[in-house]
């Protein structure tokens, strides 16, 4: 017994000398998935925003070619009126132009515009004119004749005639209270002189309503009430 050899059992030596952590060409191998994963990821977020917005702009643009096109159909009941498409402008050509350094409008001629104004307001006021016109804009226009500054207040005299014709109490084709209240909170009165002047002084007077369009996700501003007892008042021309 005194020569028995002990054995002492050495077996996890190896598993003990195994490395605990795992190599750095597997970590950054890890890492190189978790990054492509992340950017794919990112990639369709923008790639779902960008499409989105293109559809919103384009459904934003088909609405504008759509109320352009009424327009041009409302336009074609009543000669001598056209849709300016490139300018956005109703061009009433003769309909309303005006003697030389006059503003007045025929009776013919008011009966003309008050005709043609509740189409306007109808197509203002329906589901697409809210999501696509933001106001009227009338226009007055003079030749190049006399000065600059006395043309300037000219063709503003010209564009508030227009809008005066609108709110007159006699005559053909009166506008109703209603109606007169829309164009006060949607028509907007502008001068621009002899800018824009046309190929003949005669068609150069004239007047002209712009559409305003609404850009893309703007809202129409939505006009406060008058006061109690503020009414439409009276042409001071």
């Amino acid at each position: 017994m005194i020569g028995t050899r002990l054995s002492i059992k050495r077996g996890g030596k190896d598993e003990a000398e195994k490395p605990f952590w795992i190599s750095f060409a597997d970590l950054m191998t890890a890492l190189m998935v978790l990054f492509l994963v992340v950017m794919a990821v990112a990639l369709l977020a923008v790639t779902k925003t960008v499409t989105e917005q293109e559809k919103l702009e384009q459904q934003y643009k088909q609405d504008v070619d759509e109320f352009l096109r009424r327009f041009m159909e409302a336009a074609k009941r009543y000669p001598g009126i056209r849709i300016d498409l490139d300018r956005r402008v109703v061009d009433f050509g003769d309909r309303a132009q005006f003697a030389s350094n006059k503003h007045n409008l025929t009776h013919d001629q008011e009966r003309v515009l008050r005709q043609f104004v509740p189409e306007i307001l109808t197509l203002a006021n329906d589901e697409l004119g809210k999501r696509v016109l933001k106001r009227v804009v009338v226009e007055g226009y003079t030749d190049k004749k006399g000065e600059y500054l006395l043309n300037l207040n000219l063709s503003l005299q010209r564009s508030q005639r227009v809008v005066c014709a609108m709110f007159a109490e006699v005559g053909d084709n009166l506008l109703s209270e209603n109606q007169k209240a829309d164009v006060r909170n949607l028509f907007l009165v502008g001068g621009y002189s002899f800018n824009d002047a046309k190929e003949s002084d005669e068609q150069s007077r004239r007047v002209e309503m712009r559409l305003e369009l609404l850009s893309l996700g703007e809202k129409r501003a939505v006009t406060q009430a008058p006061r109690e007892g503020q009414g439409f008042g009276r042409c001071m021309l």
